[in-house]
């Protein structure tokens, strides 16, 4: 796949998350007038803007990543994974144009945040044990 070619898809892609992004905010903005109208509504109105927030957060870290993927077309580093230095597969390009690891890359620090985060969550676990027995005692 040619460079040029990637560089339209992602900045294809970037335009259609920010209209998406920007038909997102006109809504959320909907629904706060509907919500300041209605009171009864308050709990579905938290959760949807909860949803709605999450969905941002992931709009804004996609078209971070887009962003990246741009500069790295301009630095003349697309395509190579930024941990090992090998090409990244095409498929993968083509279907990830802003992918930043190789799959074998991807795939080892995917275990890695898995195994940390489930320590992180045995962690808090053992403090929660610990904390409670101690209000036992």
């Amino acid at each position: 796949m040619k460079k040029n070619e990637v560089r339209d898809m992602l900045l294809k892609m970037k335009d259609n998350l920010l209209q998406e992004i920007a038909s997102n905010m006109k809504m959320e903005i909907g629904h706060l007038q509907e919500a300041i109208a209605d009171m009864y509504d308050l709990a579905d109105d938290e959760r949807e803007r909860q949803f709605s927030i999450l969905l941002c957060n992931r709009d804004r870290e996609k078209l971070d990543l887009i962003d990246e993927a741009l500069e790295r077309i301009e630095d003349g580093t697309y395509g190579t994974c930024e941990d090992c230095g090998a090409k990244i597969a095409e498929g993968r390009v083509k279907v990830m144009p802003f992918a930043r690891y190789c799959v074998a890359c991807q795939n080892r620090i995917e275990k890695e945040e898995k195994y940390l985060k489930n320590q992180d969550d045995s962690l808090r676990y053992r403090s929660v044990i610990k904390d409670s027995e101690e209000i036992e005692e």
